[in-house]
């Protein structure tokens, strides 16, 4: 037998998915190759399909798990078998993966044409109606259970469409409530309208976001000017504080009468050991002293001792400076 294959992920719940694939008298809606699927009870259907040309068989089912797994078994017409397995993936992507097996036509130009032509010809085929019908059910209502519900039905490529149905199917369907026209004409409108609100809701996502961008730009654009304010003002304090300080070096410094007194610091003052001459030696001895201890007796140190001249005669810059009316004449 020959075995082909196809898998293909949709994003819908597991559920949804399998309850979906089940609706296999609806495949001729949306799906292109095959062409009918009827009925005979509750396990038993009937299929049509046109690969390079039409084959049909009579179908039991088996091997069915709720929302994991389908299968069939052919009774009559062509031999076949095939599974369609469904894992979960996250609660709204479901993997579905497709394994049919059948028998070329007997004799060996089926099993040539099956090798070199039919075979590559019905990978193609499988994986497109696998499409199609990924494409029916995202374009269902959410959590709906129903294949007439979804938008995707008689598209223009599908079996439907294009009048590629069997007579058989075409009398099935004449007796199908939904399927009259009354039925199809709201089936239309109704379309027509979810359509409307859907690019309504579209246009509005779209206006908000743009809004919203154009909110954050101009935020950014506040934010940056913000900044570019508080650089410049930086930058004017920077140059006004420059200038102040090259002012400042350029001005003539102001002479002061005691530190700026010629024989150094507070050389004008009157008995100080900081005059020009009077600094070589001190002139109170217990100036160093620290005034915490100043109460206890004071250490003999070493101190220089000034001659009877120098102590009988006073500092020239008594009298030279702050100048002192007792001052005797001059021999």
């Amino acid at each position: 037998m020959a075995e082909h294959s196809a898998s293909i992920i949709i994003n819908a719940p597991v559920h949804q998915v399998y309850v979906l694939f089940t609706h296999f008298h609806d495949f001729p809606k949306f799906m292109h190759f095959v062409k009918e699927v009827t009925y005979d009870d509750e396990q038993r259907s009937h299929w049509v399909v046109h690969v390079l040309k039409d084959y049909e068989w009579n179908a039991v089912n088996e091997d069915w798990i709720p929302d994991r797994q389908i299968g069939w078994r052919s009774t009559s017409g062509l031999q076949n078998t095939g599974k369609v397995k469904f894992r979960v993936l996250s609660a709204n992507r479901t993997e579905v993966d497709v394994y049919v097996s059948y028998t070329p036509p007997s004799g060996a130009l089926g099993q040539l044409g099956e090798v070199f032509v039919a075979g590559t010809y019905f990978d193609a085929i499988l994986k497109e109606d696998l499409e199609n019908f990924a494409h029916m059910v995202e374009l269902a209502p959410e959590g709906s259970l129903d294949p007439m519900s979804s938008h995707y039905l008689f598209h223009p490529l599908s079996a439907a469409n294009l009048k590629a149905i069997t007579p058989h199917q075409t009398h099935i369907w004449a007796n199908d409530p939904q399927m009259q026209p009354q039925a199809l004409a709201e089936r239309r409108a109704r379309i027509a309208r979810e359509a409307h609100e859907r690019l309504l809701a579209e246009q509005a996502r779209i206006a908000a976001e743009k809004q919203r961008r154009s909110q954050e730009q101009q935020a950014v654009q506040n934010q940056r000017a913000v900044l570019e304010r508080a650089a410049t003002k930086r930058l004017q304090e920077q140059l006004e504080r420059e200038a102040y300080l090259a002012q400042s070096h350029r001005q003539q410094r102001q002479i002061d009468p005691v530190l700026d007194t010629l024989g150094g610091r507070n050389a004008s003052k009157d008995r100080t050991a900081f005059g020009d001459r009077d600094g070589l030696r001190p002139r109170h001895p217990k100036y160093e002293q620290s005034p915490m201890t100043a109460r206890y007796p004071l250490k003999e140190k070493a101190t220089v001792k000034l001659s009877e001249e120098e102590l009988e005669t006073d500092s020239p810059w008594l009298y030279s400076i702050r100048g002192n009316p007792e001052q005797p004449p001059v021999e």
